[in-house]
């Protein structure tokens, strides 16, 4: 059986409540240990023993005695519970978060290193061929095994991770297929439970924290003493007695969070696995990065003291997990690798001694006249399309940032100008609007970046509809890079040049939307929306306004709202008037839409194709239009150019049920 994005959407979140159900499972375990334990060490069983012995019958405690026993258990559930909280709200950070706390170091677009340099060229070509932005890249500088992992709740908010031996132990197309790996962690949900898990985790792993310090307390107590020829070994005896308990109930902690990180995500890697062969078409890239594993010293482990407790979010096995494999949370190396290539002979290669960095490789893109055109037929059938990319859309990727003038490409991927083609894809074709935007610039902007602006525009005026949003994507992690006070500043100049222009269009809107959406989860407070509705039958006020506002940009107004009405099945909408569908009501409608299941979803991405298709002819700005609604619905779309066929079909649906 195969399943598609939206599929898969829905089971990462089934899985998320089975996490929920063993999380509770093992705090009643652990909470049940504490009160039996407190029970036999404040005597409640032993008097009942004796009291079974004088009379011949078991008395049953009073309340008194078992008062400590149930304090304890209380204390032990508050003690968890305060630490799952405390971990979660200290990852709100998101993915950088993570990184960070492994040691990642973020990498820029200006880097000298040819190998980071690589690295980055092959991460933004995945994410603009996935339909999702580019994300942040950090490099874990200290870790010699080759590993990688995606961390974060979102696309918006998504990092990627790369120790430095994969980055100079692997070749382009290896490092492509990790990567590829990784990417369909980001669009399948994984990401978002990853994460969660780390801190529904951390509550049960506690214990055995407070007991390994109670431990080094007693130690360090007992040394004090013997020193100071002091009487007070009792205490110490105590304190030894405390921390050995905490640490053993720890242990039990730690098994069962071990047990869920194993259940949750072992067999996700099997299709994170299929995935980046769909998407590379390549399967000697990712078997032969696994094989490279086996063939390292240091295989894929990692040594920062963090590493235990993200275990689960790696490319491949980054702590020991026992001899019995019983807690690892990936499958073994050779059936990953047999999985991919049933002919494997079960040898490994040894490790590469010398660059595999080519220029081109380093480089990355290959310019050229476009293959690509936008089919028709593709865009009828554009919800196939999402979170499915394929081979096709890395190609394309690379045409299309080949054919991009170089210092416009260039000044996305650094913090300065990064900023200039933000200002720059604003600029209004008509004079006198121009005019007024630059005069906006030139007072709300820094200066540095208006100069560079006006150096660029020329260049940026030539770069077509098709190019618009990918730009947008990969001046992302540079904008990302901002600080809050620059951040503040490029939002007054961003929003300034809209509103010079009184006459934006859906297109130039979409665009302006797509780009606050995405960095304002980094410079902000955004809560992350939850799923609230599960049929569009009480949207119907939303689902009108996202149809009439495509409608209204179509030639036939209302045979375009119709056909797009006809893909809502019970759903009825009505065609709101030109002067009445405003821009802000689209907005506001997107956002509640957001947090629809992700089945209804894909009703409202045909409707939207179907308005768009209504005059049976679809230009690259109409194409682009519906990704970029696609991708504030929270439904990443590659690039929709013909010759593509759906892909959801060709990816098996492995691990996607209860966990196993």
């Amino acid at each position: 059986m195969a399943t598609d994005f939206f599929e898969r959407q829905s089971q990462s979140r089934t899985n998320t409540r089975w996490l929920v159900i063993l999380f509770t499972v093992a705090v009643v375990v652990l909470v049940g240990a504490v009160v039996v334990v407190t029970a036999i060490a404040t005597g409640v069983v032993q008097e009942g023993d004796q009291s079974f012995a004088a009379t011949g019958e078991l008395a049953a405690p009073g309340a008194e005695q078992l008062m400590p026993a149930f304090a304890a258990g209380g204390f032990t559930l508050l003690l968890i519970l305060m630490g799952s909280l405390f971990k979660i709200a200290q990852l709100n950070g998101g993915g950088t978060t993570v990184a960070e706390s492994l040691g990642g170091r973020r990498l820029f677009g200006n880097s000298a290193d040819p190998y980071e340099q690589r690295l980055l060229n092959v991460v933004e070509e995945m994410a603009l061929a996935s339909g999702v932005p580019v994300p942040p890249v950090f490099l874990l500088k200290e870790e010699q095994g080759i590993n990688a992992f995606a961390a974060g709740y979102s696309p918006s908010d998504a990092v990627i991770g790369v120790t430095r031996g994969a980055t100079e132990g692997l070749t382009r197309d290896e490092l492509q297929g990790v990567i590829a790996h990784e990417f369909s962690h980001i669009l399948n949900g994984d990401m978002r439970m990853n994460i969660r898990l780390i801190g529904v985790l951390h509550g049960i792993l506690l214990l055995a924290l407070i007991g390994r310090a109670a431990l080094r307390i007693a130690a360090h107590s007992g040394r004090g003493r013997r020193s100071s020829k002091d009487n007070g070994g009792g205490i110490v005896l105590a304190i030894v007695v405390v921390g050995l308990v905490t640490l053993i109930l720890g242990s039990l902690g730690s098994f069962f969070g071990n047990l869920i990180k194993a259940a949750v995500s072992r067999q996700r890697e099997y299709l994170a696995d299929a995935s980046a062969v769909q998407f590379t078409r390549n399967p000697g890239g990712i078997g032969g990065a696994l094989k490279r594993i086996g063939g390292a010293s240091m295989g894929s482990r990692l040594q920062h003291a963090n590493a235990a407790e993200m275990s689960h979010m790696y490319f491949g096995q980054g702590v020991w997990e026992g001899f019995t494999g019983m807690m690892a949370t990936h499958p073994p190396l050779p059936k990953r690798i047999l999985a991919i290539e049933p002919n494997w002979d079960g040898s490994y290669p040894a490790p590469l001694t010398v660059a595999a960095v080519s220029a081109a490789g380093a480089a990355g893109f290959a310019g050229g006249p476009s293959r690509f055109a936008v089919s028709q037929e593709v865009v009828e059938k554009a919800a196939d399309q999402v979170g499915e990319p394929t081979e096709l859309h890395r190609r394309y990727v690379e045409e299309l940032v080949g054919q991009l003038p170089p210092p416009v490409r260039d000044a996305a991927r650094e913090p300065y100008g990064s900023r200039a083609v933000i200002y720059g894809l604003l600029l209004d074709a008509d004079p006198s609007v121009r005019q007024a935007q630059w005069a906006a610039l030139d007072r709300h902007a820094a200066p540095d970046v208006a100069e560079l602006t006006r150096k660029l525009s020329p260049q940026i005026d030539t770069v077509d509809a098709r190019s618009r949003l990918p730009l947008i994507d990969m001046a992302l992690p540079s904008l990302r890079a901002m600080t809050p006070t620059q951040y503040k500043a490029f939002a007054a100049a961003f929003q300034k040049l809209i509103e010079a222009d009184n006459r934006i269009g859906l297109f130039e809107w979409m665009l302006h939307r797509v780009l606050v959406r995405h960095l304002e989860p980094e410079f902000g407070e955004v809560r992350r929306p939850g799923i609230a509705y599960y049929r569009l039958q009480r949207l119907t006020k939303e689902c009108s306004g996202l149809l009439s506002a495509l409608a209204h940009s179509s030639g036939d107004a209302e045979e375009a709202f119709a056909r797009g009405a006809a893909e809502l099945s019970g759903v009825e909408v009505y065609l709101i008037g030109k002067d009445r569908a405003g821009l802000a009501d689209l907005n506001e409608a997107l956002t509640t839409l957001t947090r629809v299941a992700a089945g209804r979803r894909r009703e409202l991405i045909d409707a939207c194709a179907a308005c768009i298709c209504a005059d049976d002819h679809v230009n690259v700005r109409e194409a682009e239009l519906l990704r970029g609604i696609s991708d504030m619905l929270d439904c990443p779309m590659p690039p929709l150019v013909a010759g593509q066929t759906v892909s959801a079909a060709n990816i098996p649906a492995v691990g996607m049920g209860r966990p196993s």
